[in-house]
């Protein structure tokens, strides 16, 4: 028996995020969030989607591409556990395995089997950094992945995350409404450690296009800075915190 394969990257994604904070820890979390399915050229055959538009979902098998794995361990420290309990790492979904591949179930927005740049695809909800490897998609199966009676061990006592958002300086009104939608969303999941609580902390990230800052209090997500991020200067004025 072959004890070891090669992966062949099928395909990239294009996504609104830049850099892995920010990211939904799931996928389905925010689906607002619209990427695109790019295959790589060995892969540009339209005949590969054929009978795909007759399905709602996707699975998508990906690699962690950018974190640094030296060996692997046994347990890992869930974020949503306050970054201290520790976790067997196939209890969770920590890249942090012996094979760093992720699983992500997506909505299918779009299908385009023969633009110039070869077919692409369109889903909403992945929780995917722009640029990840793709080695796999499948079409999810309602009778088959659809499990009603299923439990989720540990997770299911984690405590909600969800902010409410708050733009105190309606800095959203600088962006279309579509762009204010996507970050608003992503705010709303709480991307911050769970460990981390301090509400003067001000939090950064990449998404869309545009840097955000922000700071939590009292499970609320204050916008402090919105600007694009190819400006060479500041594009809208800060909030003043207290």
């Amino acid at each position: 028996m072959k004890e070891e394969m090669t992966l062949k990257v099928i395909a990239r994604i294009q996504s609104s995020f830049s850099e892995k904070f920010g990211i939904p820890r799931q996928s389905g979390r925010v689906p607002e969030i619209c990427s695109r399915i790019v295959f790589e050229p060995e892969y540009r055959n339209a005949e590969a989607l054929r009978g795909l538009e007759g399905f709602s979902h996707l699975w998508i098998l990906w690699q962690f591409s950018e974190i640094e794995i030296n060996g692997w361990f046994p347990t890992v420290r869930p974020p949503r556990l306050g970054g201290n309990q520790r976790m067997g790492v196939f209890a969770t979904r920590s890249p942090y395995r012996p094979n760093p591949i992720g699983l992500s179930c997506v909505e299918i927005k779009d299908i385009e089997p023969a633009s110039p740049q070869g077919p692409y695809i369109d889903v909403l909800g992945a929780d995917l950094l722009d640029g990840t490897p793709i080695y796999d998609l499948k079409p999810y199966l309602p009778s088959v992945d659809g499990i009603a009676h299923a439990k989720g061990g540990f997770s299911d006592s984690v405590k909600d995350h969800h902010l409410t958002v708050s733009d105190p300086a309606d800095l959203f009104d600088s962006v279309s409404d579509q762009t204010a939608a996507l970050i608003r969303a992503v705010l709303s999941e709480d991307p911050r450690p769970g460990y981390q609580s301090d509400p003067q902390r001000i939090y950064s990230f990449e998404c869309g296009g545009f840097h955000i800052e922000f700071r939590v209090e009292d499970r609320q997500a204050i916008l402090c800075r919105l600007r694009p991020i190819s400006c060479d200067v500041e594009c809208v004025e800060e909030v003043n915190l207290p």
